[in-house]
């Protein structure tokens, strides 16, 4: 059998676990692949793109800062990539048309319900960031159906623009935007999505937010407890997440889509722990 030939690009690219994460699907599942590291340069992502493909590439995940223009230079769009407005996964079909996915949402969801047990139908939500991370998982969490999510951020009306977004879709959910400062009650589960916790920025948050069955679930990851995820125990919070689950659980979407298996995600995401 040919070695599928596989990668991920992005800018910069060097501190990637993907390389280390499919690697470890490949010996589980006994598939004969390569998956690699590319750096592109910002303004080549494109040339990068189809020069990937046309040496016989099947599959590409996009990170930072592409996950934009992988969407727009796409032929087809998958529903949750529509949705998302941004891609991560990339592929060739067999008619030779690029397909645009994305599968960070299912790898939030997937975490956050199977490995960790936290309901969220029927929750009180609130979201932190309005920017492309945040809008790339809000379709697969409003589809768990909870009571209400709130999208909190600095600038309140890029919030309110994905709210305006998902609303008709969602109607079932109270969905709603403020800025960081305003929300008072406490929610059944908060998610960071801003990145700025990891520069030792923390959104100006009231402490009522949290009570002691709030799950907390910073999108980022660290072999440390994230500064988000400290300040959430230092008001009391009992159950605090990182994003490492998610990378592996999108990675093992894009794995599937590709080809067609669904990896064991527990054992790796032990291993990365452990690396």
């Amino acid at each position: 059998m040919d070695k599928g030939l596989y990668a991920v690009v992005g800018n910069p690219i060097s501190h990637s676990k993907s390389p280390r994460i499919h690697s470890l699907f490949a010996q589980q599942t006994g598939e004969n692949l390569e998956y690699t590291a590319i750096q592109a340069p910002e303004t080549e992502f494109g040339g990068v793109v189809s020069g990937f493909f046309s040496r016989g590439g099947q599959g590409l995940n996009v990170t930072v800062p592409f996950k934009e223009e992988a969407w727009r230079l796409a032929d087809t769009h998958t529903d949750r990539a529509l949705r998302a407005g941004a891609a991560n996964t990339l592929y060739v079909d067999d008619k030779g048309a690029l397909i645009a996915d994305n599968t960070d949402g299912h790898g939030l969801v997937t975490d956050l319900m199977q490995n960790h047990g936290v309901e969220l139908a029927g929750a009180k939500v609130l979201v932190l960031g309005a920017g492309g991370a945040v809008r790339g998982v809000l379709g697969p969490l409003l589809s768990q159906k909870p009571m209400s999510l709130t999208i909190a951020n600095r600038t309140v009306a890029k919030a309110q623009g994905l709210v305006d977004l998902f609303r008709d879709e969602f109607a079932d959910t109270d969905l709603r935007a403020c800025g960081f400062e305003e929300p008072s009650e406490p929610f059944d589960v908060i998610i960071n999505g801003t990145s700025a916790s990891l520069q030792g920025d923390l959104p100006p948050l009231s402490p009522t937010v949290i009570a002691a069955g709030t799950v907390v679930y910073d999108m980022m990851y660290s072999l440390e407890t994230t500064p988000f995820n400290q300040w959430a125990l230092d008001q009391g919070a009992t159950r605090v997440f990182d994003g490492l689950g998610m990378l592996v659980e999108q990675a093992a979407e894009s794995f599937r889509v590709w080809r067609g298996i669904t990896p064991e995600t527990d054992p790796v995401i032990e291993v990365l722990r452990t690396d």
